[in-house]
């Protein structure tokens, strides 16, 4: 594979994973979302897209948020890691969220920042350049051994939450960040813009609820949009549909256990990649913690046989 640098212009590129179960992670698109609910939510999960295709992106990401409170005010904190894996590059962004909580119209509305650093690697020793009159093989544009840079990132959002819908908008990689490696070849990360918003509609039978979703993503040269809905039952399993507009038709189930969640997708390609690919797979599992911080709960203990 030929993955080629430009030695006066740089590359750009734009960064974050495609997740198709964005509605079960949506801080890792809006910083604002950290702490959104009462509890302590831990996520992972990995996607390996295009199975079949050589270089094909694929990702793992681990993601942590909580609410607390600090003078009658409530505040939300998060981390996130993620890596992937796609072609020659090696990419991997860490970021610290903290969200703040304002009550508004029944809801609640999060302002939310994320700071941190986005790491690249190349591996120039994987550069295939083909022997013909047509192909030079040595070129100052294209590193011959591993590169590596680091440049830091910034975020911002804001995310409001209801008993029934929730929606959020949010503006990542302001500061455009530059990768420069070994003083001669650089990347950039364009910002990218995100609208995140979905429901909960409940049914007479109260054992059913219906959760449509919808994600846009958007430089402002290309953009995504995708939404779907996912059926619950019982609070237990659900399965759902969801569509990327003349891209993937997805498909996803899961359930949830006590205090943990289990979800996977798999993506069927609308365009001609198909032919190369028999699909997307991705998987997240998670783990959710009630946390009391009223004075009652002080002392109050459960017996470690039952933790």
């Amino acid at each position: 594979m030929l993955l080629s640098f430009c030695a006066v212009l740089p590359l750009s590129a734009q960064y974050d994973a495609q997740l198709s179960q964005y509605w079960a992670m949506p801080a890792y698109y809006n910083p604002a979302a950290a702490g959104s609910t009462t509890k302590l939510n831990l996520r992972a999960a990995t996607r390996q897209q295009w199975i079949g295709m050589p270089g094909a992106p694929k990702t793992f990401l681990i993601m942590g948020d909580m609410p607390f409170t600090l003078f009658k005010q409530r505040h939300g904190v998060g981390l996130q890691i993620s890596t992937e894996k796609i072609g020659l590059y090696s990419n991997t962004a860490l970021g610290l969220q903290y969200s703040f909580k304002v009550k508004l119209f029944g809801g609640e509305l999060g302002l939310g920042l994320q700071i941190g650093f986005l790491n690249q690697v190349f591996d120039g020793e994987g550069v295939y350049i083909p022997e013909s009159d047509f192909h030079t093989q040595t070129d100052d544009a294209i590193p011959t051994t591993s590169v590596e840079g680091m440049a830091f990132d910034l975020g911002t959002g804001i995310y409001y939450t209801h008993k029934y819908f929730y929606a959020g908008i949010s503006a990542m990689h302001l500061t455009s960040p530059t990768i420069t490696f070994d003083d001669k070849y650089e990347t950039f990360i364009v910002p990218s813009y995100y609208f995140i918003a979905g429901g909960n509609i409940p049914f007479k039978n109260a054992l059913y609820q219906l959760q449509p979703s919808m994600l846009v993503k958007t430089t402002f040269q290309t953009t995504t949009v995708e939404f779907g809905a996912t059926l619950k039952y019982h609070n237990f399993v659900w399965g759902g549909i969801s569509y990327r507009v003349k891209d993937a038709l997805i498909f996803c189930v899961g359930g949830e256990w006590k205090n943990i969640v289990l979800g996977y997708a798999y993506d069927y390609s609308l365009t001609d990649i198909v032919k190369a690919t028999s699909g997307s797979h991705e998987v997240f599992v998670g783990y959710s913690m009630k946390l009391e911080f009223g004075k009652k709960n002080k002392n109050k203990h459960k017996s470690i046989r039952i933790l």
